[in-house]
This record gives structure tokens, C-alpha cells and sequence, in this order.
């Protein structure tokens, strides 16, 4: 099975692509954990709606046919680290890969935000994109090892 983070938005800081790369490599062979970014729409004189379309288009061609889509939205549902691992272990037992969607500077299209299985928020705060795929990396592979049985989680 894969996690595929579809992002939007290519370049991020060097401190981000190691932390990112460094969180990836640690996942098992059977749950690996991808990154596809999707170039952000020039912004310019095109409307806020015509910019997602378009983004729109780009995330979903790259995400895998038959993933089960994970919006991560401010809106979406609050998880604490348990939830997820809850979560990851039924998207494990489902077997079909994950794509799990950040949207650009404008957000997503509503109509995909709605259209996906689930909404998720990783925080209330608002956090630079390049912080939020390392954040992502990080909580997913919290959440493997807390159903791994290893004690990288207290409570």
C-alpha cells in the first residue's frame, strides 16, 4: 500500500525536502510513503475559482486510480495521534493506496473537497506548505509505529 501526498506547490526549502525524505525512508516496504507535487496555477488575472480548476486538474491526474482521497482542509476533522493510528490501520486493512491531498496559497476546489472520502486537519494553525508535508510525514509515520507496537508515542 501507498500514501501518496499529492501537494500543490513544487519547491520548498532544503530543511523540508531532508526532513521529508528523511521521514520516507523509514516507513516499511509494504506502507510506502510518496510525494507528488503539482505545480501551483500562476496567479494573475484568472478568478480564485479558475485557479483551483485548474490545480484541480493537476491534483487529480496525479492521484493514483482507485486511492481512497484524504483532503486535508481547516475544516476537516480534528485527529489526536491514536485517531490516525486508528485510521492508517483501516486504510491498511482496506489495501487500496491513499492519496492524501494539500492544497495551494488559494486551498482546494470546494467541489473535489467535498467529493473526497475524508477531511482531516493537522492543526488549527495556519502553516507554511513546506511545514505541513513534513508534518504530514511526520504524524503518518507516528501513527505506523504506534500500530507497529513501537513506543514512539506516550500517553
Amino acid at each position: 500500500m501507498r500514501l501518496v501526498v499529492v501537494a500543490v506547490g513544487q519547491r520548498v526549502p532544503d530543511w523540508a525536502a531532508t526532513a521529508w525524505d528523511d521521514y520516507a525512508k523509514r516507513f516499511p516496504p509494504e506502507l510506502r510513503l510518496e510525494l507528488k507535487a503539482v505545480k501551483t496555477e500562476p496567479r494573475g488575472s484568472r478568478t480564485t475559482e479558475q485557479l483551483l480548476a485548474a490545480e484541480r486538474e493537476r491534483i487529480e491526474a496525479a492521484i493514483p486510480r482507485g486511492a481512497r482521497i484524504v483532503a486535508l482542509d481547516e475544516r476537516g476533522a480534528s485527529l489526536n495521534t491514536t485517531a490516525l493510528a486508528a485510521k492508517l490501520k483501516a486504510w491498511q486493512l482496506d489495501a487500496a493506496d491513499v492519496a492524501l491531498v494539500i492544497g495551494g496559497p488559494d486551498g482546494l476546489d470546494p467541489a473535489f473537497r467535498a467529493a473526497a472520502h475524508e477531511r482531516i486537519r493537522l492543526s488549527d494553525l495556519t502553516l507554511p506548505h513546506a511545514m505541513v508535508r513534513v508534518l504530514l510525514a511526520e504524524q503518518l509515520y507516528r501513527a505506523w509505529s504506534v500500530n507497529a507496537g513501537h513506543p514512539y508515542h506516550r500517553e
